[in-house]
């Protein structure tokens, strides 16, 4: 399989998890399926692929990090694309958790769904945007995936 092949396989094998947490949020399945933190193995699977035989590459570049060893690295394709697939599976991750926090929480679907998308684009900003809106919700004690009041409201 080609280098380019694997760098879209990475993002194709997490797109499924991102649309049932975005599109059906509230489908029981969804709730089953984000609760495995197994669900970022199959982009990590393609890390691992392009990462193994690149190992003696890797390792001086993490053990020993600089932006010169990581700038030559990242001029090999192969390369490149395991780092991506890595973030593909971070980002997967990432998003699983505030996905099953803003269930847990209460937060409404139609909210959490423009955080989901910038997530998957840009975590470094989806992630902090979540943290100030999850700010705003209690954790509701009881059953997990119960719906959750926002603080300040009063029940009636």
């Amino acid at each position: 399989m080609s280098t380019s092949s694997w760098f879209s396989l990475s993002f194709y094998l997490a797109a499924p998890f991102w649309a049932l947490m975005i599109l059906a949020p509230t489908w029981k399945v969804t709730r089953r399926i984000a609760g495995s933190p197994l669900i970022v193995l199959p982009a990590l699977a393609v890390n691992l692929v392009l990462l193994v035989p690149l190992f003696a590459d890797f390792w001086p570049v993490v053990s020993r990090p600089s932006l010169t060893g990581l700038q030559h690295l990242v001029a090999s394709p192969e390369a490149l694309t395991a780092l991506w697939a890595q973030i593909i599976a971070w980002d997967l991750f990432l998003g699983r958790w505030i996905y099953l926090d803003s269930r847990e929480r209460g937060v409404h679907p139609l909210l959490m769904a423009p955080i989901m998308v910038l997530t998957i684009l840009l975590s470094p900003l989806g992630f902090p945007l979540y943290l100030a809106i999850r700010l705003a919700y209690r954790q509701n004690p009881g059953v997990a995936g119960a719906t959750a009041r926002p603080v300040g409201r009063t029940m009636a």
